[in-house]
């Protein structure tokens, strides 16, 4: 695909959102209580998992806090999911965060499970999503799942899980301290050509469908941008934006690579498997 060899204009990019609902506002309010709690008593304060979207809100709530001593750790250096974790200078707490280590046996023949059987099984235990982080699985090690979570969530899972779709799984504690070195994501980029930067335009791209069929779902509410639902087909797109489209999957724009020689937009995404 020909792309224009003219200087790239700098790129708008999406600025911060405030809270949009009351469960937003919780979420800011209980982070700032955290932080200043830390704060006044030198103690460490974590939140739960959060998400990106949560990961922003957070961000922001702790600037108005004035807090400078805190991090973001999903307990592995890719992690997406991720609690905020606030740690005065000289302040030493337990984490809250750990991982659990499961081992599949397949029937022979089966399928071994994928991350929505893991996600499905451990929802299954009456778990809130805030308790748990990434699921990861190594390709190296078909039939294994790393499950990242809070620490009386990974005890449960530890006691209650036995099986992972169709296949017995056995349990283990895994020390944070002895992870195994988990290869990096193996994203498959592609790349497409869009008229325009709107919602409608990168939706059907990414789904390979007609514009219409991708304004008929968004116009039925089930296209979220970043965790926030639109019904906006119009609604203008930016680099590093996720969308998440019920039934369908969720999708990262990750580039503006340039245009063609037609004056059509590339966008280059990837798909979350």
């Amino acid at each position: 695909m020909a792309r224009s060899i003219e200087e790239q204009q700098p790129r708008p990019a999406r600025g911060y959102i405030p809270p949009q609902d009351d469960r937003e506002r919780f979420l800011m309010r209980h982070i700032e209580d955290l932080a200043r709690t830390a704060m006044a008593r030198g103690i460490p304060r974590y939140s739960a998992f959060l998400s990106d979207r949560e990961q922003a809100l957070a961000k922001a709530a702790l600037s108005k806090a004035g807090c400078g001593c805190w991090r973001f750790d999903g307990g592995w250096p890719e992690a997406e999911r991720r609690l905020a974790a606030i740690e005065p200078e000289g302040s030493w707490a337990d984490s809250p965060l750990a991982c659990v280590r499961l081992d599949c046996r397949a029937a022979p023949g089966a399928e071994l499970p994928a991350h929505k059987d893991y996600l499905g099984s451990l929802m299954g235990l009456n778990l809130k999503r805030e308790a748990l982080g990434d699921i990861v699985l190594p390709p190296d090690a078909p039939g294994t799942a790393y499950v990242f979570a809070l620490a009386p969530a990974a005890r449960l899972i530890c006691d209650e899980l036995c099986q992972v779709g169709r296949a017995e799984v056995s349990c283990t504690a895994q020390p944070l301290d002895n992870l195994p070195d988990f290869a990096p994501r193996q994203r498959q980029l592609k790349t497409a050509a869009v008229s325009s930067l709107r919602l409608d335009a990168v939706l059907a791209a990414m789904l390979h469908c007609s514009r219409g069929a991708a304004a008929a779902l968004i116009a039925a509410g089930r296209v979220e941008i970043n965790h926030l639902p639109t019904e906006n087909v119009h609604a203008p797109v930016y680099e590093g934006d996720v969308f998440t489209v019920r039934g369908k999957g969720r999708f990262a724009l990750t580039a503006l690579p340039g245009k063609t020689r037609k004056d059509r937009q590339i966008v280059e995404f990837f798909q979350y498997q």
